[in-house]
């Protein structure tokens, strides 16, 4: 049978559309950042970028809010291929121990010295690793250096943490960290930390300000103590699986742009470290800087744990401080 000419002509545009829509690959790319957060300035940065490279083969589709998963949740998607970049930080320590370098307290000084670790410590021991779990690094972004708010009193020494139920992320050395501090840390997604906060469930939390900020802790807690004890990376990571799956013209155009969008990432998280302190303040939160060598000489048997228990730590430890110097 002959179809009429303006019915196949329509025919023929909508399985042309059809095509070309299923040619366009979807890379879902979560994390567990607020809106305004680093984390989702960072994610919707690189998918601007990303997108304009691509040019139509693939599109990144950011997810944030932890709408795909927590932490951990979003590792198990990335190696099983149903999330295809995600944004994980402290909880890496939790898939390999090597990456609880960066739990060590006062261990990066600042960018600069976190992009020196990076270039001669990070891709030639620490990214192996997450290989090895099925994961890959892209890029190292941040997540920034973290600070204690609570609801009890101003943190000045390890003994003002004393029995305050403090949330932590997922990952063993913060917890192991904390406890040396006095502290009763647990570990909870980040999803669930304002009420917990809001309820009393917790008395304190750690993050840095731009996660503080945008997840509106600053209207649930009374005390921020810029202890500044842990610099935290962030790393854009793929699940090996889906990855070799890719086209590798896509793959090449997306581990490029993850790695020339860390200078905007440390560009906005510097001007954040400076506007966002002062919106918690206004907020009503009262702000005290502790006793940092106290916190330090507290973190000795931290350092001394993981160096014995962690194989290859201490030379990754020891290469890392050196940098700084």
């Amino acid at each position: 049978m002959k179809l009429p000419h303006t019915l196949s002509c329509v025919l023929f545009v909508a399985l042309f559309t059809a095509g070309s829509a299923s040619a366009q690959i979807e890379i879902k790319f979560g994390h567990v950042g607020e809106p305004g957060s680093l984390f989702a300035k960072s994610a919707e940065e690189y998918a601007k970028r990303a997108n304009a490279k691509l040019e139509g083969k693939a599109k990144v589709v950011v997810f944030g809010s932890s709408q795909l998963g927590g932490d951990k949740e979003l590792l198990q998607k990335l190696k099983l291929g149903t999330v295809d970049l995600a944004l994980p930080s402290t909880v890496m320590s939790s898939e390999s121990d090597l990456f609880g370098i960066f739990e060590m307290p006062y261990l990066v000084k600042d960018r600069k010295h976190m992009q020196a670790i990076e270039k001669a410590v990070f891709w030639s021991q620490l990214a192996p690793e997450a290989e090895k779990k099925g994961l890959k690094v892209l890029a190292v972004w941040e997540n920034g250096y973290r600070h204690i708010t609570n609801n009890r009193r101003p943190i000045k020494v390890p003994g003002d943490l004393n029995n305050i139920k403090l949330r932590v992320p997922e990952g063993k050395w913060r917890v192991k960290m904390f406890q040396a501090y006095g502290a009763n840390p647990s570990p909870m997604k980040f999803s669930e930390v304002f009420t917990a906060l809001q309820t009393g469930v917790m008395d304190g939390q750690e993050n840095p300000f731009t996660q503080i900020y945008s997840a509106k802790f600053q209207e649930v807690q009374k005390y921020l103590s810029l202890t500044g004890h842990v610099y935290t990376p962030a790393y854009a990571t793929v699940g090996l699986k889906k990855w070799a799956s890719l086209p590798a013209d896509v793959r090449g155009t997306l581990e490029a742009v993850a790695k020339e969008t860390q200078s905007f990432v440390y560009e906005k998280a510097a001007k954040d470290d400076e506007d966002l302190l002062g919106k918690i303040k206004a907020a009503g939160v009262q702000v005290n800087t502790p006793n940092k060598d106290s916190f330090i000489a507290a973190s000795k048997p931290v350092y001394e744990e993981f160096a014995k228990e962690v194989k290859g730590a201490k030379e990754v430890i020891d290469r890392a401080i050196a940098l700084g110097k």
